[in-house]
């Protein structure tokens, strides 16, 4: 935004004055600035989630042992000399192995989400209009008026991660195995003279399960963001006509020393904004700056106003970071559209010549 700087005559501007709102009484030969209260923003953090605590699943399989156990296989008896015992043969069936079951991990599924945030709220702002066409006074500052000119919040938008679905697990049964073995047993015992027959053992060895299959779980933590945002906390507005420096509305160099190619401040750059610029707004308090940027007229017209306005803006992030409210200051790039001398493109010049385009420079503005 612009700040309108004025050198007043005496009677005229003191009509004038009554017309537009200009100091009442102004003395010829000085100069004025309209000095605002400005908005005062502080800057807060938010803290927002934007993944959600969850668990993990792992399967601890089962285990088995394998164990012996003795198994008759043919029963004690009795033997008859005369007529012996007779014999049939069973199937007898038994477990071979335990069923148990094995477990299966669906993992954590997720989805997408967004969430938009205010980091600057709407304002508002006084901007001088142009002068009405049909004005019959040959000053340019005559015919002009005042508008109370706003402009909206900015936002911006944040990936957020939700949970759909969280890990689970799915049981599968094994089942068991079973196996037969084979056994005599008397048909028919003696009938006679009978002799005591031992029965038979027989040693079989089975899979027995030991510990069936479960899970383990790990908690994940969520995740969360900070997020930084400008709110108003004061609102300014305008305030009273201030006496300042002529020199001070024309444009004066700040001689930085830029790197070819770059908008990068150096720490020599840093210092000399400090001690030229810092004082000049601490002495003008309300007071509005203008940072115009220039280049000379090599390499393209698009590049060269893309560097300039680089240029321009870095000065004016130098001077926020130094606490300079932002309402306060204004950046410019004019690349090459604002030559000091004959050097544009097409006509030969020398170094020096070009170096006089190439300038940084400031002024109080309204």
């Amino acid at each position: 935004m612009r700040k309108l700087l004025f050198t007043l005559a005496a009677l005229t501007a003191g009509i004038a004055a009554n017309a537009q709102g200009l100091p009442t009484s102004p003395e010829p030969g000085k100069c004025y600035v309209r000095c605002t209260t400005p908005d005062i923003y502080e800057n807060v953090t938010e803290q927002i989630q934007v993944a959600p605590g969850y668990k993990t699943l792992k399967v601890v399989p089962a285990t088995y042992k394998t164990v012996t156990e003795d198994v008759l296989v043919k029963e004690a008896s009795k033997k008859y000399r005369i007529i012996p015992a007779t014999y049939k043969t069973e199937t007898v069936s038994y477990t071979r192995k335990s069923g148990g079951n094995v477990l299966s991990v669906i993992p954590a599924s997720f989805g997408s989400d967004s969430q938009t945030i205010e980091i600057k709220p709407a304002y508002a702002l006084w901007e001088l209009g142009a002068p009405a066409p049909d004005c019959a006074s040959s000053n340019p500052d005559d015919c002009r008026y005042w508008c109370y000119k706003g402009y909206p919040a900015e936002f911006t938008t944040v990936s957020l991660q939700t949970l759909v679905n969280d890990a689970s697990t799915t049981s599968e049964p094994i089942p068991s195995a079973t196996a037969t073995y084979k056994k005599q047993v008397i048909a028919t015992p003696a009938r006679v003279e009978e002799t005591e027959i031992p029965a038979v053992y027989k040693t079989i060895t089975k899979t027995v399960l030991d510990r069936d299959a479960y899970t383990t779980s790990n908690d994940i933590a969520p995740k969360y963001r900070t997020i930084s945002k400008e709110i108003l906390k004061t609102k300014g507005g305008l305030t009273t006509w201030r006496e300042v420096d002529c020199k001070l509305v024309e444009y004066s160099a700040l001689p930085i020393n830029w790197n070819l190619g770059s908008a990068t401040l150096t720490s020599a750059a840093k210092s000399l904004i400090d001690n030229r610029l810092l004082p000049v707004l601490a002495n003008n308090a309300g007071a509005k700056m203008e940072i115009a940027s220039h280049t000379d007229s090599r390499g393209s017209s698009t590049s060269n106003q893309s560097l300039s306005e680089r240029r321009a803006q870095s000065v004016v992030n130098y001077l926020i970071s130094k606490n300079v409210n932002p309402s306060r200051l204004v950046a410019n790039g004019y690349g090459e559209r604002r030559l000091k001398n004959r050097c544009k493109d097409g006509v030969s010049c020398t170094e020096r010549e070009h170096a006089a385009n190439r300038r940084t420079e400031f002024r109080l503005i309204q």
